[in-house]
């Protein structure tokens, strides 16, 4: 049984779920962010037996029913209640909606987190932990394997690519020797709202900065051919 996810009867009949939700969020951020935007460059299209396919998520449908409308604001999609945190909302769906999850086809990608180094993605800034040489080699193996499944090199040229980018971009990371780290070929560069926002209000603040210099500039002359009519009128009348 996975060391993240278990399944255990009650007194009740009722089925109790343990499969780390933080964990399985972390790895499908990772799965998104640094896997996926190469998947779609390639156009090719990941097999439903691949562990990493979106379908396969148990959490997927829960998290596809989650609205963040603000800071302090979590709202369910099933239900429309609303929860201050993200956390209380993950334990309504706990509590209130675990009927809805796909337990017969979904699995727990907590279970993928050692291939997928999701510790670093949640411990991004905690000093790294010893390296276990047992844990390394157990990780890289499970990574291989997810490169095999997922993407069989007798697949044609673009999985075989997509095979190479795998091990390149998270198994050669699983090593106690050498200095190569995961995710070395990058991640979905996207571009935020606060960054949108943000240089939209840079440029109307330096459109109406240039606009009072011009105003200001178209000021200064007409008040200088001002005075110098002023001064031209001066000029010519003679001396009583």
């Amino acid at each position: 049984m996975s060391l993240f996810r278990t399944l255990q009867q009650e007194q009740d009949g009722n089925h109790q779920i343990h499969c780390s939700r933080e964990r399985s969020r972390a790895a499908q951020k990772i799965i998104q962010e640094y896997l996926m935007p190469f998947v779609e460059k390639e156009k090719y299209h990941i097999s439903r037996s691949c562990k990493l396919h979106p379908d396969n998520d148990l959490y997927r449908d829960q998290e596809q029913h989650k609205s963040h409308i603000n800071i302090n604001e979590w709202q369910c999609g099933y239900c429309k209640k609303f929860f201050y945190e993200e956390k209380n909302l993950d334990q309504h769906f706990d509590n209130r909606h675990s009927d809805l999850l796909n337990l017969n086809q979904s699995q727990c990608l907590a279970d993928l987190c050692g291939a997928l180094h999701c510790d670093t993605e949640i411990n991004s800034g905690l000093k790294k932990s010893k390296c276990n040489p047992a844990a390394a080699a157990r990780n890289k193996h499970l990574c291989e394997s997810l490169a095999d499944s997922c993407f069989p090199v007798n697949n044609g040229p673009a999985a075989s690519r997509l095979h190479e980018f795998f091990l390149h971009q998270f198994c050669d990371a699983h090593s106690c020797t050498g200095s190569r780290k995961p995710f070395s070929r990058g991640r979905r560069k996207k571009t935020s709202v606060f960054y949108i926002i943000a240089s939209v209000l840079l440029l109307m603040l330096l459109l109406l900065y240039y606009l009072y210099i011009y105003l200001y500039q178209r000021g200064m002359n007409k008040g200088t051919q001002v005075l110098r009519r002023i001064s031209q009128t001066g000029q010519k009348k003679k001396p009583s």
